[in-house]
């Protein structure tokens, strides 16, 4: 039975978004290329995006058991993936160039749930996705998902097959990600020794 559930529209970075039940955001040191969504910790997903820049409108649903598959052919085939409940609220965040910033609404009641916080809680969650225009991109492509979540035990995840070519983007990324940032700082000599004479 559905529970609550929040709707609000976010501005997305070029990354897509975090969703979380963890405040304590890191970057993903994997990206889940192929799938629309993957664990970046064990308390939270990354979520991919078609829209690069631009605005989608979310969904987030808590359901205290199983909620009923969607169907018809407005949504893609759904994704699902198992989280730990560190926190008992949910978090959003949206994957900046280098950064993370909250992406839950002010104005939105935040999403709690009864779990306790001893991280023995597990959260599946199901994720649909649509796009009015399915070329990735720059801009309003109509996109939207809906995020279902319900208390379930640990279980194996569910994705569609991903390629060699998806398999070669994930080993880059985790490559660019192990890659010691480089000491970008600059020694200057000063060659000022005071005012000059006469001023």
């Amino acid at each position: 039975m559905l529970v609550r559930a929040s709707s609000f529209t976010v501005e997305l970075g070029e990354g897509g978004y975090l969703i979380s039940f963890n405040d304590d955001y890191e970057y993903p040191k994997e990206m889940p290329f192929g799938w629309r969504c993957g664990p970046a910790t064990d308390a939270g997903a990354v979520v991919l995006t078609i829209t690069d820049t631009g605005p989608l409108h979310l969904t987030v649903q808590v359901h205290d058991t199983p909620p009923a598959p969607e169907i018809g052919a407005e949504w893609e085939p759904a994704e699902e993936i198992s989280l730990r409940a560190d926190l008992p609220a949910l978090y959003v965040g949206t994957l900046e160039q280098g950064d993370i910033l909250d992406a839950w609404p002010d104005d939105e009641p935040p999403l709690e749930f009864s779990f306790s916080s001893d991280g023995s809680d597990w959260v599946r969650m199901r994720l649909y996705c649509h796009a009015d225009d399915p070329e990735p991109g720059i801009g309003d492509h109509g996109e939207r998902h809906l995020v279902q979540l319900w208390p379930a035990s640990h279980t194996p995840p569910v994705h569609p097959d991903i390629t060699e070519e998806d398999r070669q983007a994930r080993a880059d990324y985790a490559a660019d990600m192990a890659m010691p940032v480089e000491d970008c700082s600059t020694a200057y000599t000063d060659t000022y020794h005071g005012e000059q004479d006469g001023q």
